[in-house]
């Protein structure tokens, strides 16, 4: 048995040291993988966490575009409210100014009507008193022929 002996303590020499520095390296790597599994599930917590918070703020920017949205709206329809609101005054005044420009012109239309008749009346005035003139100086020729007349009848 002495060789028995002898691969039993040539085992022990050689395998038993490392195997004692395997197991402090499997407890070492044991302690690693458990602070390890804890820091990825205060990772995953956190994850979770963060993960909640978005779904929450996703949920509070939803609420937040559709009353945004209510707003928009309501706003717009007060704009097209007054817009029209608006226009329809811009319509009448519009076409208020349109009835005194239209009645103003016609009184201008009557005014002008009336210049032309005066103007028209005028031109037979200038008329006749030309023709006085010319009348006139006929009738001072036939007054110096009459003179002349009764000279050479007197003569």
């Amino acid at each position: 048995m002495d060789i028995m002996e002898t691969v039993r303590t040539a085992i022990q020499e050689l395998i038993v040291p490392d195997l004692t520095r395997i197991r402090e390296e499997n407890k070492e790597i044991k302690t690693i993988l458990t602070l390890t599994n804890k820091r990825l599930d205060d990772v995953n917590l956190h994850l979770a966490d963060q993960s909640r918070r978005i779904d929450e703020t996703n949920k509070r920017i939803d609420g937040m575009r559709d009353e945004l949205a209510k707003r928009i709206d309501g706003v717009r329809d007060e704009l097209v409210k007054r817009i029209d609101g608006v226009r329809d005054e811009l319509v009448k005044r519009i076409d208020g100014v349109r009835d005194a420009l239209v009645k103003r012109i016609d009184e201008t239309n009557k005014r002008i009507d009336e210049t032309n008749k005066r103007i028209d009346r005028l031109y037979d005035v200038v008329v006749r008193r030309e023709e006085h003139a010319q009348l006139s100086q006929r009738l001072n020729v036939m007054e110096r022929d009459m003179a002349e007349l009764k000279r050479r009848i007197a003569a």
